[in-house]
């Protein structure tokens, strides 16, 4: 833009703006913030739509054909079906692309229907909760691969309230997240597979580090984790030293232990308990026999920056996850799970 038409530009800003300050009643004027709400509301019923409608017919080169009315962040625009093919917008959509993506990440963050409040205040424009809930549950997402090769990754669970049939109320159940270290975040309900197959999909290091807590469910999904090439699996050290000091007892023992484990030394450990008499200790040495070959040097991998020790990238992937899932009051019908997680997952990948 050349200094004329900037010059130009004032020249008609400050003529449309003695225009809208003659029709603008005394009470807007009380305030700064109700000059806003008037001159924004304006914007988007006389100014935005007139504007955009001149962009639109100027880029397509046509205006033929039959219309439809989309909610844009620059007000109502009437688009024709050649427009809106040349320009890429949704076939059945009422919602242009900014204002659709501003409503998805609302609802990636609130509730339904405080998104539509957050929505109404942040743009001037009303979408019902409703509409908020239909966007959510039927967008349709593609697929997000790493750009880098992915060299570690960690899964873990996390737990969501399913609705239930009418009169029985409500059920927690479980789903699975896996987090690409440094990279992506992706999230299942009941669809273990989906969940292998994707990270699979994936282009994975020929030694992939894995990282999970004790459950089996997380080792049985790793075990499915990069057929072609080798895997590096390895307990989480965080979660090791917690269930280690469930034995309690002596504190000199216990910290010997630590020591041990640290350095990978997993029979050392089992003997130093050989004489405990607590439940704890002989639970907690079951524990140790059957992740043995898990428990590595994390000494040596943690000095030399090798690979993580703990999973603690995924745990937080959940708790983040669980952000918009266990909302106060919060239940799903399954149906609609996994499009929540996508929609959350997206939102923390920077996808919307």
């Amino acid at each position: 833009m050349n200094r004329e038409e900037v010059e130009r530009l004032k020249e008609l800003s400050d003529e449309m703006a003695q225009i809208l300050y003659r029709n603008t009643p005394l009470e807007a004027l009380e305030n700064l913030g109700t000059i806003e709400q008037h001159l924004r509301q304006q914007w988007l019923e006389v100014i935005g739509p007139n504007i955009g409608f001149f962009f639109i017919k100027t880029a397509t080169g046509t205006d033929k054909g039959r219309s439809r009315t989309v909610k844009s962040c620059i007000g109502p625009l009437k688009i024709t079906e050649k427009q809106a093919e040349k320009l890429k917008v949704k076939k059945s959509t009422r919602l242009a692309p900014l204002l659709e993506k501003c409503c998805l990440r609302m609802s990636a963050n609130l509730s339904f229907e405080q998104a539509g409040k957050e929505v109404e205040v942040q743009t001037g424009i009303k979408i019902g909760h409703t509409s908020l809930h239909n966007r959510a549950i039927k967008q349709e997402w593609s697929e997000q691969s790493s750009p880098t090769l992915v060299k570690e990754i960690s899964v873990d669970g996390g737990k969501v309230r399913v609705r239930g049939p009418q009169g029985e109320g409500s059920v927690w159940l479980d789903y699975k997240a896996v987090r690409l270290h440094s990279s992506l975040y992706a999230a299942y309900f009941q669809e273990n597979e989906s969940l292998i197959n994707y990270v699979n999909r994936q282009p994975l290091n020929p030694l992939l580090t894995c990282l999970g807590d004790g459950h089996d469910g997380i080792w049985n999904i790793i075990a499915q984790i990069n057929p072609k090439g080798q895997r590096r699996e390895i307990l989480d050290w965080y979660h090791l030293v917690e269930n280690l000091y469930k034995i309690g007892g002596s504190n000199k023992q216990l910290e010997k232990a630590e020591n041990f484990l640290w350095e990978g030394r997993v029979e050392e450990t089992i003997k130093l308990f050989e004489s405990n008499r607590r439940r704890q200790a002989a639970n907690f040495c079951k524990y140790l026999t059957k992740h043995q070959e898990r428990i590595v040097n994390y000494q040596i991998l943690s000095s030399e920056n090798i690979c993580s020790i703990g999973s603690g990238a995924v745990e937080s992937t959940v708790k983040q996850i669980d952000r918009r899932l266990k909302i106060s009051g919060a239940q799903w019908s399954t149906e609609n799970i996994n499009q929540m997680l996508n929609l959350r997952c997206a939102y923390l990948n920077n996808l919307l």
